[in-house]
């Protein structure tokens, strides 16, 4: 089998084994993970940064024996900070942002053997559900249609993962900033419970504790293992998961029990959803009913407006607070073309929010987590779109959009969008969304599932158990490295 085949045949797991047992070596797996960012970057704008030498010395210095030795990855350019790899933060106030130490997610990350060679796009501070940062030249595009977003704000690492670039990548998930790419680019993204994983040590929490980092892959035991090599507190965390059972990738192999499945058809607020995610859902309440399970259609009756609300609040805190730290580290405030529309209209709303108006907001989030908690005492998932449209056309979400409140709450824009993930970012529940269905013009549409607090080896068992019913890891875009290479 060439290098080739193998890449495309292989999970993250699998191209580990075949370097544990001698049939390929990290420098040909990263060989291929190059020629593929040469191939597909023209057409996607996924890959920011490239630090083949890096990748090299870490091979040549000899990778630790972890769960995933020998495989390349990617970096999200958000968060996961690391000394060998600066940072734009989808930004040009922050190119080239350094860090004199790794953060623990990519400790852990190196610990368990990658290969990291580079980083990938990202909007503008992570606030929106595409990837069209301005840092980048160019929107990041979807290989399943480029003319399409392949989701935000891990949008570069989806369109990575999806075209073959790489098989896994890190990302980040602050309101789906994990779960929109996977549905946007049919993949599988997983957001574990709040404080699952490691923030440290540049951050006690992200977003009042509504983001965490995470991955997009192919296969659900790639995430499971890329899990069990990240979870768990780091020195001086706020506070801590409740602690797992066992493992993720032990979940993967246990049987789901027989579990109380609710299902909404529309979104969480009662507003219609695209006919194509409507049948998302339907498709995918009768595969788990088929799986044994008990499932109705019901919805939580939590304040999910004014959740958003809220969290549209510390968000844009969140990039006050951001912007402020960059500027006083530089003792110089930023030029008008060093910030997009979005952000800049982000720091005007935050001027308007006083503290009490902040700890205000942090007490709604934390009202609507008790309130969605009371809904999973009566059920053990919720099943519903991933979004609540396919994947966007590139510019309709568009960061030189200069009302920032409209942008996140107006009619048609991102909450109308995407108006389920952000749910689940404020209860700090785990969820998951799972690339099950397609358009009739070849879009992928995500199906989404939410479990109770803490529950996330009861999520990667169901969605293990929905992989095996309903396999996708041999569905691929029309734009991938095969087809090119044919030319």
């Amino acid at each position: 089998m060439s290098i080739s085949d193998a890449y495309e045949t292989f999970d993250a797991v699998g191209q580990a084994a075949l370097v544990a047992r001698g049939d390929v070596t990290p420098d040909e797996l990263l060989d291929e993970a190059l020629r593929r960012v040469e191939a597909l970057q023209p057409s996607l704008n996924a890959v920011t940064m490239l630090r083949e030498n890096v990748a090299r010395r870490l091979i040549a210095e000899g990778l630790p024996a972890g769960p995933l030795r020998g495989v390349p990855f990617l970096l999200k350019d958000l968060g996961a900070e690391a000394v060998d790899f600066p940072s734009n933060n989808g930004s040009r106030l922050f190119a080239g942002t350094t860090y004199a130490v790794d953060s623990a997610i990519y400790a852990r990350l190196k610990a368990a053997g990658l290969v990291t060679f580079g980083r990938t796009a990202s909007p503008e501070g992570g606030i929106g559900p595409v990837t069209e940062a301005a840092v980048y030249g160019a929107p990041t595009r979807n290989p399943w249609n480029l003319e399409r977003t392949p989701g935000g704000s891990s949008g570069g690492a989806a369109a990575a993962v999806a075209a073959g670039i790489v098989p896994a990548a890190h990302g980040s998930d602050g309101g789906g900033s994990v779960r929109i790419p996977a549905s946007s680019s049919g993949l599988y993204g997983f957001k574990p419970t709040r404080a699952r994983l490691p923030d440290g040590p540049y951050a006690g929490e992200g977003w009042a504790g509504m983001a965490i980092d995470g991955f997009l892959t192919r296969s659900v035991r790639d995430t499971a293992v890329l899990l069990d090599a990240t979870q768990g507190p780091d020195l001086g965390a706020p506070y801590a998961a409740p602690p797992l059972q066992g493992t993720f990738l032990n979940a993967c192999g246990q049987a789901a029990p027989r579990l109380r499945i609710a299902f909404s058809r529309t979104s969480l607020t009662g507003d219609p959803i695209h006919p194509e995610c409507m049948a998302a859902v339907d498709d995918a309440a009768r595969l788990l009913a088929g799986l044994g399970n008990d499932v109705e259609e019901a919805l939580p009756s939590a304040d999910t407006k004014g959740m958003m609300a809220a969290w549209t609040k510390i968000v844009a805190c969140g990039t006050a607070l951001s912007v402020a730290t960059a500027i006083h580290r530089r003792g110089r405030e930023f030029s008008p073309d060093e910030l997009e529309g979005i952000s800049k209209a982000a720091i005007a709303y935050a001027r308007t929010i006083s503290g009490s108006d902040y700890l205000a907001a942090v007490g709604k989030i934390h009202a609507y987590g008790r309130e969605m908690a009371a809904f999973f005492e009566r059920y053990d998932i919720l099943l519903t779109a991933t979004l609540a449209e396919p994947p966007a056309p590139i510019g309709r979400f568009d960061h030189r959009n200069d009302d920032y409140l409209d942008y996140r709450l107006g009619p048609g824009r991102v909450f109308a969008y995407s108006p389920f993930t952000a749910a689940f970012n404020a209860s700090g529940q785990p969820a998951a969304s799972l690339p099950l269905y397609w358009t009739a013009d070849g879009l992928p549409v995500g199906i989404h599932l939410a479990a109770g607090f803490g529950r996330d080896e009861l999520l990667m068992s169901l969605s293990a158990r929905i992989e095996e019913a309903r396999p996708w890891f041999g569905r691929r875009p029309p734009l991938r490295y095969e087809t090119l290479s044919r030319r």
